[in-house]
């Protein structure tokens, strides 16, 4: 299992969403604050709505921006806290696509996506 993953997040119809086929992922949808919490890390990012990458991993890594702690498991997700935006958001089972178990804290990049 890789321990750098990226994503390609995009906001359609006012929804953060991405696809990972190799994951079986298709429009899967942040919700419950982790979309806030999205619109927060790309604000610097011009029209981010139209995509962008995302780095993660359970480890630090050069070049990571933002650190999340986890606080707790509810609905088959899992809480995760920013201290940087005073937020919770909530990451939905597709976090074990990625995952054996919800990681204690998640450490995230945003860049623009280059298409």
């Amino acid at each position: 299992m890789n321990s750098l993953l990226v994503i390609h997040p995009y906001k359609e119809a006012g929804v953060w969403m991405f696809d990972d086929p190799r994951a079986g992922l298709v429009r899967e949808p942040f919700v419950s604050g982790a979309d806030v919490i999205i619109d927060r890390m790309v604000a610097h990012i011009p029209e981010a709505e139209a995509g962008v990458t995302i780095y993660f991993s359970a480890t630090p890594f050069p070049g990571c921006e933002h650190e999340f702690a986890w606080r707790r498991e509810e609905y088959d997700g899992n809480w995760y806290y920013s201290d940087e935006y005073d937020l919770e958001g909530w990451l939905c089972p597709a976090l074990f696509q990625y995952f054996e178990q919800a990681p204690p804290r998640l450490y995230v990049q945003v860049k623009p996506k280059i298409v």
